[in-house]
């Protein structure tokens, strides 16, 4: 029993923690090189100049570097969440190099002869833009890292690793890159002879058809100035796309992973002998060894993972093959627990179930859903027994489930131990006296402690098991009296023989019945829970209740908790952006843009089967500061203009054309940085691809269609602005409306 347990521990924590060594080395290596190289060739694509790409490919490492230094700082650990953090930081904390590289080039393709002078005019541009995007990103991130509970963990380790990475960027793009352009930049030379070779080329048809684009995008936002109401509409339609696919999109705290592991729980009848059960679990040990994705497997007889420990239980443990030799179609866990339950259908005589370890440990035994069913009424264990068994019933009749089940079973054989009360009080002895003889006998008692060897060891008494292996060894007990007589057990109790469970287990002070289930493919935890509340509603009576626990219960903590944080990141947003430009009306000119790509995240989520767990609801958050990044360059812009005495619609087209290209730059950048996240396989791939899908589609959905609403909400509300302050901060007397 003692070894058993112990062989079960040790390799179960060997197995979880291959997933665990695994899962880093995969992002460390492989996705943190593609994502670099990614960002490096889009950079590349758009400066066109292996001098300027340079710039924004050393702010990485040198923001990376400095981020590992205030987690270590923090106490924070390099795992899941941070490195997840720090790959969509390679993303991020490019952008504010870029701004300024862009920003020099610009002045240099105006006829700038000195690449110092052409970095100072620029950042005198954009300094107030950078530090703007700075103190909006940090403003998303750093309240949310203030949340408790099991969600708060991953917004804090996950917001501030962001946060910080963000932070060393733009003291990056406020000094080391400004430098570097002025060092690594050229003048356009005119007499350099066109490149005529491949490379060449490809930048020549680039550029002639990026300017046919921008030329377009200029006539388009002429258009829209003109006719406002379409761009309104547009916001309009995304935003009720948003609420209804916020209320619809299939929920779940985190996304299942393939951990490689895949547990089998065997209970057969209370009365099963021990080799009984050693034989059906070697049957599953033969099928589990049939299936070529299976490599080692471990059986322990007398312990099951959710039944506990008894005669008739068993559990048996495989761990599955690499993830880098399991990437075919029906190699996922999931797919093979489907298959371990159709080859042990033949199997009648034990209730089997198959399983994934959760994602957290420390939440339940296993993943999918677990609750707590409920006797609040007090009445019998049978009657409690025969409503719990007919609401498993009902629920395993539903699509969404795949197996609900527990392990409470009220039909042990037992002995029911009724004590003589008035023969032990003749006796001269108590009932105590006679209960507490029997169980040092036959359950053991602590009894004192000693030391030896330099520790301290229990002592622990108990009779040796073939002396209390039946009924009949009682005859051997004796219990002294008070007078120093001994007496026989027997001749104050009577056996009766009787069924109950093995423990009653209560919750919140009320007899329970653990319940663990998991979902069918194709739906997701949160379709389970809906389940479980529409069926409990129809059959359970009056006087049962159920309460959620372990994953499940955090899933539903943090489902109230979610909105809470998106209204708190959305108001302290808007609160920077007031002080910012000192304006309660212009910073919507900036928020009103957002459910655009907010939208885009749940479409391309439920595009790719993605569910609305913690890490697209983190997304969400980090799309709120990417996006207001862009319509924060292009009302900057506008609004230095608009103050230097050009009027409103020119000055919203000219900042709108102005940051086009840094801003396709920055996003594609990004977007091609966490495509790597998005079509991720192995090892915390789920997690992997929730984080880069929801990215992905908002930044996408968001940049394409931002860059023309942008422009209108900043004439709409700069006018605004302008009619109820009365005055205009126009720095250029020839100023006209």
């Amino acid at each position: 029993g003692i070894w058993a347990a112990l062989k079960f521990s040790n390799t179960l924590n060997l197995m979880l923690q291959s997933f665990v060594s695994w899962s880093p080395k995969t992002i460390m290596i492989v996705s943190f090189a593609l994502t670099f190289i990614l960002v490096f060739i889009v950079v590349l694509v758009f400066l066109q100049d292996f001098r300027s790409t340079l710039i924004p490919a050393i702010s990485v490492p040198v923001a990376i570097l400095g981020t590992f230094f205030f987690l270590n700082l923090f106490g924070f650990t390099i795992n899941l969440l941070t490195l997840f953090a720090l790959l969509l930081a390679i993303g991020i904390v490019v952008d504010d190099a870029i701004v300024v590289v862009e920003a020099v080039h610009a002045k240099i393709d105006k006829g700038y002869k000195s690449a110092l002078k052409a970095s100072k005019d620029a950042m005198s541009e954009i300094s107030g833009a950078i530090i703007s995007i700075t103190l909006v990103m940090a403003a998303v991130f750093v309240p949310v890292s203030f949340i408790g509970g099991s969600a708060g963990v991953f917004y804090k380790q996950f917001g501030l690793t962001l946060a910080i990475a963000i932070i060393l960027s733009a003291v990056n793009a406020l000094t080391l890159s400004p430098a570097l352009s002025a060092l690594f930049l050229k003048p356009h030379d005119k007499n350099k002879k066109e490149n005529k070779k491949l490379l060449g080329r490809f930048y020549k048809s680039f550029n002639r058809g990026f300017d046919k684009a921008k030329g377009r995008y200029e006539k388009a936002v002429t258009f829209l100035s003109h006719t406002k109401w379409i761009a309104f509409a547009i916001i309009l339609v995304f935003a009720g796309v948003f609420y209804f696919l916020l209320q619809t999109t299939k929920t779940s705290f985190v996304p299942d992973e393939d951990m490689g592991v895949i547990m089998a729980d065997v209970a057969l009848a209370p009365s099963a002998s021990h080799e009984r059960t050693e034989e059906v679990a070697k049957q599953v040990q033969a099928m589990a060894e049939k299936i070529p994705e299976v490599q080692t497997i471990l059986k322990v007889v007398g312990r099951g993972m959710i039944s506990g420990s008894g005669s008739n239980y068993a559990m048996v443990i495989m761990k599955l093959k690499p993830w880098d030799q399991r990437k075919g179609k029906g190699q996922d866990v999931k797919s093979i627990i489907g298959k371990m339950f159709g080859s042990v259908s033949s199997i009648r005589e034990a209730k089997i179930i198959f399983f994934a370890p959760p994602v957290i440990s420390g939440f339940g035994i296993s993943g999918g859903f677990s609750f707590e069913l409920q006797d609040k009424s007090g009445k019998d264990i049978a009657i409690f027994s025969k409503v719990g068994n007919d609401f498993l019933a009902a629920l395993n009749q539903r699509p969404e489930i795949q197996y609900a089940s527990t392990s409470f079973n009220p039909n042990f054989p037992q002995y029911q131990i009724d004590v003589n009360v008035a023969k032990v009080k003749e006796a001269g002895l108590s009932v105590n006296d006679i209960l507490n003889t029997i169980q040092g006998y036959y359950g053991g008692v602590y009894a004192s402690n000693f030391n030896q060897f330099g520790k301290q060891y229990r002592v622990m008494y108990q009779a040796a098991p073939e002396f209390r292996a039946n009924p009949e060894s009682l005859n051997n007990i004796y219990v002294r009296n008070n007078k120093g007589m001994m007496a026989p057990v027997t001749g104050f109790i009577t056996l009766e023989k009787v069924y109950g469970p093995q423990a009653i287990s209560r919750f919140n002070l009320f007899t329970s019945m653990s319940v663990t289930g998991a979902p069918n493919p194709g739906y997701s935890s949160g379709d389970a829970i809906k389940a479980v509340q529409e069926v409990a509603a129809q059959t359970l009576p009056v006087g049962y209740g159920y309460e959620y626990s372990g994953l499940t219960r955090e899933e539903l903590a943090s489902g109230g908790q979610t909105i809470f944080i998106f209204l708190l990141v959305i108001l302290f947003v808007y609160l920077l952006l007031s002080a910012q430009y000192e304006s309660y009306l212009l910073p919507f000119a900036i928020l009103l843009s957002l459910p655009v790509g907010l939208a885009g995240a749940f479409i391309f989520a439920n595009i790719f089967g993605v569910t609305d767990n913690i890490y697209l609801q983190i997304t969400l958050m980090m799309l709120v500061g990417l996006l207001a990044k862009n319509a924060i360059l292009i009302v900057e812009f506008a609004l230095d203009r608009r103050r230097m005495g050009m009027p409103l619609v020119q000055a919203a087209i000219e900042g709108a054309e102005a940051r086009f290209r840094p801003i396709l730059m920055t996003s594609f950048a990004f977007i091609f940085g966490v495509m790597p996240l998005m079509f991720s396989v192995g090892a915390g791939a789920n997690g992997n691809r929730s984080i880069g899908t929801g990215a992905v589609g908002g930044m996408v959905i968001g940049t394409i269609l931002g860059v023309f609403i942008i422009p209108v909400l900043f004439i709409v509300f700069q006018s605004l602005q302008e009619k109820i302050s009365g005055r205009i901060h126009a720095e250029d007397p020839g100023y006209h409306k």
